[in-house]
């Protein structure tokens, strides 16, 4: 690695918790917040008088009535008294800001102890569902023409493969990998389906030229809690933290048709190169990799645009088995949103837990061998919000 730079008072992961993905009927999206919250700080060594900071996203985003004052009804049901609250949200990016947030603050000297905190239910496809979802895209130029979301990625990947001729057997290895990974993840929701092969996501149902139904992540429900705190308390809490090394977050266009090129390169190159810089590492220092895969395309673009290849070098490079169990360059070792499962407003959470577990040397049996720095994109709104943190075992 390159010369330490240390950011003060050596902000860290201390703790995670997350709920395993699935389906909880029982449970409304508050009563989902107040199990993640009971749990995790049943299971950690705090009081509520030691939480000085508490970040969560909106609940119910895609309902006619979204809560957008959580950390209000949070803050007062934990009892907590903080410095730092606020509701925040962009999409899939949400949790790797709010860590951000959480950082900077502690490095600031204004908290020791951040709740990053949200559960999720995937929207539903019934009429309000829909009129939510439907804000997302523009309402002259998008709107009109009947979008869905696996429709707009697949034009991204579709680009993708016109400029650089990418297959859809390489996107497909995406998801093979991903599969492999969760069957070393005891609580993966696709795990109980067994191994995948290229053929078999090729024959999946057709849902979004090119995405087949295996190339798309799987909707359930879950959520979990990110604890973010100095590094003296981090080290009483936990015997190996995750240092927050390196951070860097990009806003660009509101609507995919307003971007200023057809891909997502610029946020991801730029939040990426921030990160980097921060943290005086490159592409090389990097042992894991944790990318927000709601496609399969995804991972293939943000890998080039965050230097691990160069661009149009992304589909070869998944297609190697280089991001595979047991490759060099182990990519979504959770299973990813194909497979792990993607939660709704808490799906850019199980990247973050999976990073800090794999730094933490705590990820079991899908442990990446000597994991001493790890990388975790998310994005989120179409592609608007990026943000890139490296997690590293030293400060």
């Amino acid at each position: 690695m390159s010369a330490r730079r240390h950011l003060r008072n050596e902000p860290a992961i201390a703790a995670v918790f997350e709920l395993p993905p699935g389906r909880y009927p029982e449970l409304s999206t508050l009563d989902l917040y107040r199990e993640v919250l009971s749990r995790a700080l049943a299971k950690w060594p705090l009081k509520a008088r030691d939480i000085d900071g508490l970040l969560v996203p909106p609940a119910d985003m895609a309902g006619d009535h979204p809560d957008i004052l959580m950390h209000e009804r949070f803050g007062d049901e934990l009892g907590l008294r903080t410095v730092l609250s606020e509701t925040m949200f962009a999409g899939g990016a949400s949790y790797g800001l709010m860590i951000q947030r959480a950082a900077l603050a502690i490095a600031d000297g204004r908290a020791e102890a951040v709740l990053c905190a949200g559960a999720g239910k995937f929207p539903r496809l019934d009429e309000a569902g829909r009129r939510s979802m439907s804000k997302i895209f523009h309402p002259q130029f998008e709107l009109p023409y009947g979008p869905t979301i696996p429709a707009m990625y697949a034009l991204l990947a579709t680009r993708h493969m016109a400029d650089y001729g990418t297959t859809p057997e390489q996107l497909a290895a995406v998801s093979v990998a991903a599969r492999a990974w969760a069957l070393r993840h005891p609580h993966a929701y696709m795990r109980s389906r067994g191994e995948i092969s290229v053929e078999d996501v090729l024959q999946s149902a057709l849902i979004a030229s090119p995405f087949h139904l295996l190339d798309c992540s799987v909707p359930c429900e879950g959520g979990g809690v990110i604890l973010v705190t100095t590094g003296e308390l981090a080290r009483r809490i936990s015997a190996q933290p995750a240092y927050i090394r390196g951070m860097g977050e990009f806003h660009s266009h509101g609507y995919q048709s307003q971007t200023d090129a057809f891909n997502i390169s610029v946020g991801t190159r730029e939040a990426g190169a921030q990160a980097f810089r921060s943290a005086d590492m490159v592409p090389n220092d990097i042992d894991v990799i944790e990318i927000y895969d709601a496609f399969s395309a995804m991972p293939i673009i943000c890998l080039e645009d965050l230097g691990f290849c160069r661009k149009g070098e992304g589909g070869a490079l998944v297609a190697s088995g280089r991001i595979l169990p047991g490759g060099d360059l182990p990519l979504n070792t959770y299973g990813g949103l194909l497979s792990y499962g993607h939660t709704g407003d808490a799906s850019g959470l199980s990247m973050i837990v999976e990073g800090a577990l794999q730094v933490m040397n705590q990820a079991g049996a899908r442990q990446a061998e000597n994991a001493r720095a790890a990388l975790v994109h998310c994005y989120g709104g179409m592609q608007a919000d990026h943000s890139t943190l490296i997690l590293s075992r030293e400060a």
